[in-house]
């Protein structure tokens, strides 16, 4: 087992993180911008800003941990769009990943990167691939992730990275689409969902697992990560949740034009090819209906 620290430990992913680490027996750091852990595990925790570079250079040389977990991150995708917080998306996304990255190289760390597949520009229909680099990100969220993925790559030039692209998240600590959902149907019964914005949800306790198994190894590289089943639409989404949760709810199917309501553009393509993980030896994640019954299950349907 490698001593572990996780940045982002308070967030949706990292929290499932430090659960699934923790239950492995793995020597964890939980690190994060506030002054406590939010989890339940008793695990040792760090305050730290990844946007000071100096700190965060003394807090790594100090913890001395064998691996890093980049979750941190700022993931707002609309309000990354305001002029007002774009040099703090900045500071945290790219500038941020920096000074982790430049933290592991100077102490040899294996760093692994949580990244997204909006830094594609989500056209044509084809799943990106890992190796792809035709990125043109359409929005400023996915530009910064994508600058973080070139600061790993600069600084960590012994290939003892992760790069793992993930994509329509949703987990029990955080905000995402399926409580979102659940909860606009409690004040409507009729709901406009786009269908022309192509994916694969992500489950945190899923892809928490992975990322587990990833640390484990020595299979360096850039992955795609979701939950299997298939490429659906939001729309596929939003009526699956639904069905499962028992509710009565007419979903329109509209087109991101029609909808209208997003300030940050989105990419209609956001199928990520997966065959890398199991050419690598990974296990997949589970179907992404099962895992949405495990969060209903695990967090209700209210």
């Amino acid at each position: 087992m490698h001593r572990t620290l996780i940045t982002g430990a308070n967030g949706q992913l990292g929290r499932d993180l430090v659960h699934e680490l923790s239950g492995r027996g793995t020597e964890c750091i939980a690190s994060d911008i506030q002054s406590e852990f939010l989890g339940e595990e008793r695990c040792r925790y760090i305050q730290m800003d990844i946007t000071d570079s100096e700190t965060v250079t003394r807090t790594i040389a100090e913890a001395r941990p064998e691996r890093v977990i980049h979750c941190a991150a700022w993931t707002a995708v609309d309000s990354a769009e305001e002029e007002a917080n774009r040099a703090k998306v900045h500071a945290i996304n790219a500038d941020g990943t920096e000074n982790i990255a430049r933290a592991c190289a100077e102490i040899g760390a294996v760093m692994t990167y949580i990244s997204t597949d909006y830094i594609f520009d989500g056209t044509g229909t084809r799943a990106w691939k890992p190796d792809d680099e035709n990125y043109s990100p359409l929005n400023y969220y996915g530009q910064t992730k994508l600058e973080g993925e070139l600061a790993v790559k600069k600084f960590l030039r012994s290939g003892k990275f992760f790069i793992v692209r993930i994509a329509w998240v949703f987990g029990k600590n955080g905000t995402n689409f399926v409580r979102t959902m659940l909860k606009l149907s409690q004040n409507h019964d009729t709901l406009r969902v786009v269908n022309d914005q192509i994916g694969t949800p992500t489950y945190t306790p899923d892809l928490a697992r992975l990322l587990a198994d990833m640390n484990e190894s020595e299979k360096f590289g850039i992955y795609h990560a979701t939950n299997e089943g298939g490429f659906i639409s939001w729309y596929d989404f939003a009526r699956e949740i639904f069905a499962q949760a028992g509710k009565t709810v007419n979903v329109i199917p509209v087109t991101t034009q029609e909808y209208g309501l997003s300030k940050a553009m989105r990419p209609y393509n956001s199928r990520l090819d997966k065959s890398k993980l199991v050419e690598a030896g990974f296990t997949p994640l589970p179907d992404w209906r099962d895992a949405l019954r495990r969060y209903l299950a695990a967090n209700g349907t209210d």
